[in-house]
């Protein structure tokens, strides 16, 4: 018998695997995993559909399983969404404050919060994302409230993430193709920090990186709110085909070959080592020096990080990450992947898993459902401002039939 209470589905459509994760918010307003289903997905690239068909098999049967798990009924999801069309910028909107005494109004707000969004961006591509940052007012940085402040200019810089509008479509289509409504589309990167940062170190400073299959996406957070986000279109994949090429193996001999022996750092454990591959009629086939397939590994992994650390560096931000690295998506098993990112990066890496989360261990110990488990964290913050704005609504409408039969 299907649960009647509400539940919050996370549906990531990645370039590994399809995987829809429920959830349910208690009364107190704590977050609970109650199923996750999974299915190997066969239609993505980079992080984006190839082949709708597909993709819409595989989500049909991650979410069966999910149900099955939860026993509920899914009707909705929050749908993750990733590519190198993926962009984030910053931008800051102005207001002059017109009222005569110069007192900042909440119509003031709403005037700057309209101008932070009106980005002049391509016509084909659609916001994802429009994330406040801070106010000033009269050049005093770093306001969280300006209502009631005195001031003549109000500015608020914000967060905008977008992306090619047809592309953010494709996967709506098919998600609607099966008959379930998407709530809302978020950026992986953004579900990610989500699931695995709690607030000391957005304050302090914290750099996510969710290393996938066919994308690497980041997150930058510092004093508490996100200050830059980027995607690369480099993934776990990239790493096989570099071992594919070098070592003159079938693409999945070499995936197997990096998850079983594969390092993200080369070290002396692996001179003079050699690994004996076997056909399938159980007869040698050839020798891998083990040191050449590290070296390969810890090259692509350190251009990743690098790359990302040069896109830090212009937006001046690799110095503000004081709480250190934050390493997610299946990538994260890559021994040694975190002494690598301490390298590069020159500060404290970790290799994390969901925070402040009850429910199913089994996927909140795994690095490679923090996006999932972001998009349900997400959904639950949407519900709570669907369910803050309705009740502000109905209390205003009390208040308006109140007066109004008091004046009758």
């Amino acid at each position: 018998m299907f649960k009647t209470s509400p539940v919050i589905v996370g549906l990531e459509v990645g370039t590994a695997k399809v995987c829809a994760m429920v959830g349910d918010v208690g009364a107190n307003g704590a977050l609970n995993i109650i199923g996750v289903g999974q299915s190997r997905s066969r239609g993505v690239r980079k992080g984006e559909i190839a082949d709708a068909s597909m993709v819409e098999e595989d989500i049909r049967n991650a979410v069966v399983e999910a149900e099955q798990m939860a026993d509920v009924e899914i009707r909705s999801v929050f749908l993750g969404v990733t590519g190198t069309h993926v962009r984030g910028l910053n931008n800051r909107g102005v207001q002059q404050v017109l009222s005569v005494d110069r007192e900042i109004a909440p119509e003031d707000v709403q005037d700057v919060i309209k101008n932070a969004k009106a980005i002049n961006l391509p016509a084909d591509h659609q916001v994802i994302h429009a994330i406040r940052q801070h106010f000033i007012v009269d050049g005093q940085d770093e306001i969280r409230d300006p209502v009631g402040m005195l001031g003549t200019r109000l500015e608020l810089d914000m967060h905008v993430i977008h992306g090619k509008l047809h592309r953010l479509q494709n996967p709506i289509r098919v998600v609607k193709g099966l008959q379930l409504e998407v709530e809302d589309i978020v950026f992986n990167g953004l579900a990610s920090s989500l699931a695995i940062l709690n607030n000391d170190a957005k304050e302090l400073g914290a750099l996510v990186i969710d290393l996938g299959s066919g994308t690497t996406d980041y997150v930058v957070y510092a004093g508490g709110i996100i200050k830059h986000s980027g995607v690369l279109a480099v993934g776990g994949d990239h790493v096989s085909n570099d071992l594919a090429y070098g070592l003159k193996v079938p693409l999945g001999r070499a995936e197997q070959l990096k998850l079983e022996h594969g390092a993200a750092l080369l070290d002396d454990s692996a001179k003079g080592r050699t690994i004996a591959l076997t056909s399938d009629l159980g007869l040698p086939e050839k020798s891998i020096n083990l040191e050449h397939l590290r070296k390969i590994m810890s090259l692509r992994l350190q251009e990743t990080f690098e790359l990302i650390a040069r896109d830090l560096e212009q937006a001046g931000l690799l110095r503000a990450l004081g709480a250190g690295v934050f390493i997610c998506g299946g990538g994260a098993r890559i021994p040694q992947l975190q002494r690598l990112a301490e390298q590069v990066f020159e500060v404290p890496a970790y290799l994390t898993k969901a925070t402040s989360i009850s429910g199913l261990k089994s996927a909140l110990d795994q690095p490679e459902f923090a996006t999932a488990i972001g998009l349900v964290r997400y959904g639950s913050f949407h519900h709570q401002q669907k369910r803050a704005n309705r009740d502000r609504l109905t209390q205003g409408l009390k208040q308006t039939l109140t007066t109004f039969f008091k004046r009758s």
